[in-house]
């Protein structure tokens, strides 16, 4: 690796963990540091938040599992273990280059399974595209139930939808989306005799093979129910650690579904883990209802550390397990 490739990635490293990093030092440089160290040492049940991580690994491996679903769709064959395991070792990928997890998940079963990998982004970008919509349809329903949360919620934090509005209103983005589509359409339609364009092509209808895995796929009910499954237990994985504190177990699950909504429009920020969006989400919701804000930064530290922890333990596994299992298959 050649020493630009390496500051590349450093940077890709870097940037986004140093950006989450100044974000929590932001939301914790006024706190009373001695009132959430006193929480984290004695107002915890650590017990219930072990408890909450089997629901996350739960969720994780029923998303291998549908995952396999879609790739069981393109009609080749394929280990479902391999599938379960690039999903966990994808968080794990995450936690230290946010958002290559899911290119590395598909490296990982063309490797061992000798799939296009093309036609495995395919399924990823339904994979995806399936938990936009249910974190959207989430949201959603949260916004029309519970619309007075929200008009609180960005009074008291105004410069979020000052941030969109700038963002929207910048003619350079319109500019950019405009060039890009020409671009395009220039490239595909006035140069499509060069190899290279050729190749796009070729990978562009694998990719699009693999989306359409969802029209052919015979089991749609299950591909569904794993999909709520999934959510529930993203849900319950969240809301039980409520239990572990004084001040969040009698919120109700109203608050925690709220919350947990919050958090996961959250993780959508590409950084390691979400450390630092994370957190002000999740103490600004539990401020609106009525938390102080020590304990609510004390709630957020402490489960977002541990749940992260996990997430890398169960991803190392899965990054460990994936050349073992394979190893014995070829013997």
């Amino acid at each position: 690796m050649d020493l630009k490739s390496v500051l590349r990635t450093s940077i890709k490293i870097v940037l986004p963990l140093a950006l989450g990093c100044l974000l929590l030092w932001f939301l914790y440089r006024n706190m009373d540091i001695t009132e959430i160290w006193s929480v984290i040492k004695n107002g915890v049940d650590y017990r219930i938040i072990l408890l909450s991580l089997v629901f996350g690994l739960g969720a994780n491996v029923m998303r291998g599992l549908r995952w396999g679903l879609l790739i069981e769709s393109l009609g080749e064959k394929f280990r479902m273990r391999n599938a379960v395991y690039a999903v966990l070792g994808n968080y794990a990928v995450n936690l230290v280059l946010p958002r290559v997890g899911e290119v590395w998940r598909c490296g990982m079963v063309t490797k061992y399974d000798g799939i296009s990998f093309s036609k495995l982004l395919g399924t990823l970008l339904v994979d995806r595209v399936s938990d936009t919509l249910m974190v959207g349809l989430i949201t959603l329903a949260i916004v029309i139930f519970h619309w007075d949360f929200f008009l609180d919620f960005f009074h008291k934090n105004p410069e979020l939808i000052t941030g969109f509005r700038s963002m929207f209103n910048s003619i350079w983005i319109y500019a950019f989306l405009v060039i890009f589509i020409f671009g395009i359409w220039f490239v595909f339609t006035y140069l499509s005799n060069f190899t290279l364009v050729q190749k796009a092509k070729g990978m562009l209808r694998n990719i699009w093979t693999g989306i359409r895995s969802i029209g052919v796929m015979q089991k749609k009910g299950l591909f569904l129910l794993q999909t709520v499954l999934i959510w529930l237990g993203y849900f319950l994985y969240f809301y039980i650690t409520f239990f572990a504190f004084g001040f969040t177990q009698d919120l109700g699950i109203s608050v925690g579904l709220i919350a947990f909504t919050m958090s996961s429009i959250a993780v959508a920020v590409p950084v390691q883990g979400g450390i630092g969006p994370w957190h002000f989400m999740v103490i600004s919701t539990l401020v609106c209802f009525g938390v102080n804000e020590n304990d609510a930064a004390a709630f957020a530290l402490v489960v977002h550390t541990i749940q992260t922890a996990w997430t890398a333990i169960c991803g190392l596994f899965g990054v460990a397990a994936l050349p073992i299992v394979n190893r014995r298959n070829e013997k």
